[in-house]
């Protein structure tokens, strides 16, 4: 089982990926997230349990495929999701459920609470204190953590809520799981003074005692830990800084430390590169002619912008990368170099100025990527569409990859450009669990691993991409190919990173070609239908070669959605 903390998750996100863990991979996983304040109704749920209008107290209200009736998610909370093969048999789904239960009730026992103080109950799924107790009240036997389930062909979706230090005023908008007598409860409202991060802990240990071994591979999100059980990697890692931690130092040497990288350590940035990073700057007439022709249609590449070692060798063949929405970026990643200035307005002209290129060249494979752009209602998801269709009425042979932002997590701005069904989707994890706040502050692990399991089940060729050496271990890099498998990646490319300048994060390391000979074995074996991996390999590299390979293998089947807004 991997057993992965994510940290604060919105609910769609978070069953969007279990769904895609469920349809995609034959691994087990449990997903510990920690939701923003949403009321769920069960497959057979009394919507008049559900006492107020939700919007009115600042949440949600959906309908998910799950056992039980209505409950309440949220800040305070530790939800987990097992996503497991059960099996068959008529027994498979109470069974699963009872085994939730132990790994809850083993966790609190694990946290401080008297074994004889929590339990089951007959009458009622879930986790209790004080069981036993007769009555009604404080005084009675009171819930602290909600279960429900689903099985589907043999694998569970959904799970438990555990309440930590829940507010549980918002219990008080609903007849929570239907039961009117007796009250929920918290770790905290109990006298137990238990960290969330204590809890995650203390969930994953049970969950090896009750499901077996768990994968060795810390995640820190959130400033949460994942607690690994034979190697735990601490959420703060001590180490030496020429600062006063919180006084002084840039908001990027604070954030590595707190993912526990060492901003003193790493590579100078005048150390002289390893011979296989040299590349020689050739200027030859297919690279200046293509140049041209973008200067005369005013057009962007990430070539340039992102100051891409391959250029010379990809521009003398014809090939680039079209970078639209603008050359002005909303987010300032660490490892990126583009410029982050006030965003300009849109050139209405650019999806037709792309297009033209793209004929002029004659590709038989065109990338488009975009800058960020948050400042859109769309987060430029529009001008994605537009551009695949302009390519597509002059060049109709042409596969048109795209290369996305993660569109705010919105999922109507995503449907925008899965509608206008791209050949490839591609969407960059950049960095494993651990650094994504390091590396890419305004992103997030779970959301990418969201926005592609949902490409996914659009029924898209999918692609993503890992930075090396950025702090990152080999174990993490491994986990989190995994985890983009896991979800239905069919495509994954990993390169160096390189530092553009001392304002960006430095290189931890360079990792050597015999590694990253290694990292595609790894990945091959993975299932994905093409790795490409060297120090040099970038997003767009090699990108038709990669999607021949995806298109020779089977394309994934679109999973149904069943969740609904209330």
């Amino acid at each position: 089982m991997r057993a992965r903390w994510l940290g604060r998750v919105p609910y769609a996100e978070a069953w969007d990926l279990q769904r895609a863990v469920a349809a995609c991979s034959e691994d087990d996983y449990l997903l510990l997230v920690e939701h923003g304040p949403v009321y769920t109704l069960g497959s057979h749920a009394d919507p008049g349990h559900v006492l107020v209008d939700p919007a009115t107290v600042g949440a949600e209200l959906l309908a998910v495929d799950r056992g039980g009736d209505v409950t309440f998610h949220g800040p305070g909370q530790l939800v987990g999701y097992p996503v497991r093969t059960v099996g068959a048999g008529p027994h498979r789904g109470p069974d699963h459920v009872r085994q939730v239960e132990q790994v809850v009730i083993d966790a609190l026992v694990a946290l401080g609470v008297p074994a004889h103080r929590v339990g089951r109950m007959a009458r009622y799924p879930g986790v209790w204190i004080d069981p036993s107790a007769t009555g009604a009240g404080p005084e009675g036997p009171r819930k602290v953590a909600a279960i429900g389930v689903r099985t589907t062909r043999g694998r569970t979706t959904h799970g438990f809520g555990l309440n930590v230090m829940t507010d549980l005023s918002w219990f008080d908008h609903i007849v929570p799981c239907g039961i009117a007598e007796h009250p929920m409860t918290s770790l905290a409202a109990e006298g137990f003074a238990v960290t969330m991060a204590d809890a995650v802990g203390a969930v994953i240990a049970a969950a090896e005692g009750v499901w077996g071994p768990i994968e060795d591979v810390a995640s820190v999100t959130d400033g949460a830990r994942s607690a690994v059980l034979h190697s735990p990697v601490p959420a703060r890692v001590p180490v030496a800084l020429t600062h006063t931690a919180g006084t002084a130092g840039t908001a990027l040497e604070r954030r590595m430390v707190r993912s526990g990288v060492d901003p003193s350590a790493g590579v100078a940035l005048s150390a002289r590169k390893p011979e296989w990073l040299r590349v020689q700057a050739t200027m030859s007439d297919d690279y200046l002619g293509l140049q041209r022709s973008l200067r005369d249609l005013g057009l962007v590449t990430v070539c340039e912008e992102a100051g891409c070692p391959n250029i010379y060798e990809c521009w003398a063949d014809g090939t680039a990368t079209f970078m639209i929405n603008g050359s002005r970026c909303t987010r300032a990643c660490a490892f990126c170099q583009v410029d982050t200035r006030h965003p300009l307005p849109l050139d209405a002209a650019e999806p037709a100025h792309v297009a033209e290129a793209v004929a002029r060249m004659g590709l038989a494979h065109a990338v488009i990527t975009c800058v960020a752009r948050d400042d859109l209602a769309d987060g430029g998801a529009g001008a994605f569409a537009e551009t695949i269709a302009r390519v597509r009425d002059l060049s109709p042979g042409t596969a048109v990859e795209v290369l996305i932002s993660d569109c705010k997590g919105d999922r109507a701005s995503l449907e925008t450009i899965l509608d206008a069904r791209p050949d490839v989707l591609n969407h960059n994890i950049e960095t494993v669990a651990r650094l994504q706040r390091t590396v890419r502050p305004s992103a997030g692990y779970a959301r990418s691993l969201t926005v592609l399991a949902r490409s996914t089940a659009a029924g898209l060729t999918t692609k993503s991409g890992i930075i090396l050496g950025m702090g990152e271990r080999e174990d993490e890099v491994l986990a989190t190919l995994a985890d983009l498998r896991s979800v239905g990646v069919d495509i994954v490319t990993l390169g160096q990173y390189l530092r553009p300048s001392a304002k960006h994060l430095p290189v931890a390391r360079w990792w050597t070609p015999a590694e990253f000979d290694a990292l595609r074995e790894a990945g091959t074996a993975l299932g994905f239908a093409h790795v490409q991996a060297s120090p040099l390999t970038r997003s767009s590299y090699h990108a038709r070669d990669a999607a021949d390979a995806s298109s020779r293998s089977s394309a994934p089947t679109p999973v149904p959605v069943t969740m609904s807004a209330r």
